[in-house]
């Protein structure tokens, strides 16, 4: 794997993003290596905890722009698409593992993996974390189940504001809303951690697996109707004059000037 870092700590798994040139931008190929270490996880009988973090001082800021924006120069929107696609099936994967899945942030946390830190069971966030719905800024709509998962989270009315103003949620009102754990410092979030799976290793991994499923039957059993209609509608956003703005208003760092068109 070249985009992240997949090694075993006892039963523990530990998926690391590792594009901090880029902020951890999300591209096909990370992505790809993502859903591949998750399913080593998955089939792994000596792994019974799954734990997600980042290099660098950001934790992703959801879609490679710069990826993006060679897209948009090249009309190549089948990449576009296939991200999409991606990110959405990680966020998937996530809540179908019969195992917990825990995941470390710090600072920005924004796009596409922003859903899927609500897509994990536990996340763990220092002070400094920012969860950010950040797709409106370049004309798009959530996704990696953004909507389908915020909204059962903290309510359809605090999804959709977030959703649609792109602001940034702290730490501590993230925690507030039930979307984190815990949050802590920094330099304690290995500690935040190590609790965490101390308290775990004391329950059975057939209840987790069982929770899991009680858990997805009730709650995300239409998810692929969902994932589909994510899809087509962020496709057909991919191909507009305020998407290729965004993108190329961001690239020059401005402010983008959306026609509607």
């Amino acid at each position: 794997m070249e985009h992240i870092i997949y090694q075993l700590e006892e039963d523990l798994a530990i998926l690391t993003l590792n594009r901090p040139e880029v902020a951890n931008g999300f591209h096909i190929p990370m992505c790809e290596e993502i859903l591949e270490a998750l399913t080593l996880a998955e089939e792994d009988p000596a792994v019974h905890f799954v734990l997600i973090n980042a290099n660098g001082k950001v934790f992703s800021v959801g879609g490679d722009l710069v990826e993006m924006k060679r897209a948009v120069d090249e009309d190549d929107i089948p990449s576009l698409t296939k991200i999409a696609e991606l990110v959405n099936t990680i966020s998937y994967k996530i809540k179908q593992i019969a195992k917990p899945v825990l995941m470390e942030v710090d600072g920005a946390v924004a796009g596409a993996a922003a859903n899927m830190a609500v897509a994990a069971d536990f996340c763990l966030a220092t002070d400094k974390a920012k969860f950010i719905q950040a797709f409106v800024g370049v004309g798009l709509a959530p996704d990696a189940g953004g909507i389908h998962l915020l909204s059962r989270s903290i309510g359809v009315t605090r999804a959709v504001q977030l959703a649609m103003t792109g602001e940034a949620l702290t730490a501590d009102k993230a925690l507030e809303w039930g979307l984190v754990y815990r949050v802590c410092e920094a330099d304690r979030l290995e500690k935040t951690r190590e609790q965490l799976l101390k308290k775990l290793r004391r329950g059975s991994v057939n209840s987790y697996a069982a929770i899991k499923k009680l858990v997805w039957e009730s709650q995300f059993k239409d998810w692929q109707d969902y994932a589909t209609l994510e899809l087509n509608l962020q496709e057909s956003l991919a191909q507009t004059e305020d998407f290729k703005e965004g993108v190329r208003a961001h690239s020059e760092r401005r402010r983008p000037k959306f026609t509607g068109k």
